[in-house]
């Protein structure tokens, strides 16, 4: 550097620089804002810098432009740290355009793209760019693509004239990069703000949405371990979020009821459960009984959490286009959700009813399962009213019972029930359902 240092620079604590102030103040408007009264005085001078970005390494970087007469080679492994160092010292450093920045990927390997991505997520804050953030990401992305198809960890221009030295390893290492998750585990350190940015980008430029969930739900799975709850949250909330933004069709259903539950193990934010539960509900046909037995919120006296059941099932025939084979499977999965909770002493008839009405009567084959709910729903609660058990009871359409279940009620509509015991109205439902048992 110069021969005539005459300013001492604190960077961070970490290194103490004498560089000359004249040299430094021709490039930075803060250095000629600081020492504007201290231009023909002989006193040492002395600046303390406690937030440099990159520290020591990106106030080097601005030292070299300034006294190479703004001139700099810029690299992968510092183009951010010289931007962001050149814009806390307020130095006017072109923004390089998006043909350099192309030109630079093109001699990039994948090692060196992470390098660039890792000191892009360590200098996130400090970048005042958008724009040039954007141009890299973007750019990131399109590699990305370029590199799936191709090996990751090499270039075209640094390999076209080497040979492999493990060629008996060859056909392993072109099985992994044949699979589209070959870069799931480099990007998992990520947070959740680089996460969101990158994810973004892939989005715009049309990037496979299927892989894009599948790196999603890989990385909630690998971040989630081991974090602490307030991480949790945030893992979670950035992953629906973007989760959000896809295809709802590339989607793994299986995955999505597991973030789902985590989700409500962890007490998620009320905004990031409504957008897992239209997600959920869009799927509601994929779905077990299992994944619907979801217990009561604390406090609560029934046993499962019904209200979240109808929810789900709103967001389902929210759809515009729902096939009828999609309709029976949601039928049916709800009858067995039916026969589940009917168990519930604590459930209440109204809550009942809303769940056998919510789906229509015209996606369902038979009434077989819903007329086995409504007998175990009687049997559990007989002290109904009779006006409360008439009411569950014209749920069925009888003419769509099974002769069996027609013999059951004719039966059960031909006494006078005793005092608790289960009573079926014999209503002219009921008796036309008998005579439709006669030869």
């Amino acid at each position: 550097m110069g021969m005539f240092c005459d300013l001492e620079v604190d960077v961070n604590g970490e290194e103490i620089f004498f560089v000359d102030k004249e040299i430094l103040a021709s490039f930075s408007r803060k250095i000629r804002n600081l020492f504007r009264r201290f231009t023909a005085t002989k006193i040492p001078l002395k600046v303390i810098f406690h937030d440099f970005p990159g520290g020591a390494e990106g106030f080097e970087l601005i030292m070299r432009f300034c006294y190479n007469n703004g001139k700099i080679e810029i690299t992968p492994s510092d183009i951010f740290l010289l931007h962001c160092a050149a814009s806390f010292m307020e130095v006017n450093l072109i923004e390089p355009s998006h043909e350099h920045f192309e030109g630079i990927f093109q001699c990039w390997d994948w090692s060196e793209s992470l390098s660039c991505l890792k000191q892009c997520q360590h200098l996130l804050a400090a970048v005042n760019s958008p724009i040039m953030l954007q141009k890299f990401l973007n750019l990131f992305v399109e590699r990305l693509a370029w590199l799936s198809v191709s090996s990751p960890y090499t270039s075209p221009s640094k390999n076209s004239n080497s040979q492999s030295s493990s060629d008996t390893s060859t056909d392993s290492v072109k099985s992994y990069l044949s699979q589209p998750t070959w870069w799931f585990e480099d990007l998992a350190f990520l947070n959740t703000n680089l996460l969101s940015k990158l994810i973004e980008a892939m989005i715009l430029q049309k990037f496979n949405h299927a892989t894009i969930s599948s790196f999603l739900f890989y990385y909630q799975r690998s971040k989630l371990l081991g974090s602490p709850p307030a991480e949790k949250h945030k893992i979670i909330e950035a992953v629906t979020n973007l989760l959000f933004l896809l295809d709802r069709r590339s989607i793994s259903s299986r995955s999505l009821f597991n973030l789902f539950g985590l989700a409500l193990c962890l007490k998620a934010r009320k905004c990031s459960m409504n957008k897992l539960e239209a997600l959920i509900g869009s799927k509601l046909d994929q779905a077990t009984i299992d994944d619907l037995l979801v217990p009561s919120p604390r406090g609560k006296q029934y046993m499962y959490d019904v209200n979240l059941i109808l929810r789900l099932l709103n967001s389902f025939f929210t759809e515009n286009r729902l096939s009828t084979t999609r309709l029976k499977k949601v039928a049916c999965l709800m009858d067995l959700y039916l026969a589940e909770v009917a168990l519930d002493p604590h459930l209440k008839p109204s809550k009942f009813i809303k769940l056998a009405t919510a789906v229509p009567g015209f996606a369902r084959d038979s009434q077989d399962g819903i007329y086995l709910a409504i007998d175990m729903y009687l049997k559990v609660h007989r002290s109904l009213s009779k006006k409360a058990k008439m009411k569950v009871c014209l749920l069925l359409n009888h003419n769509m019972l099974l002769r069996e279940d027609l013999l059951e009620l004719a039966k059960k509509s031909k006494f006078q029930p005793g005092p608790g015991e289960v009573w079926w109205p014999s209503s002219r439902a009921l008796s036309m359902a008998a005579s439709m048992l006669k030869p």
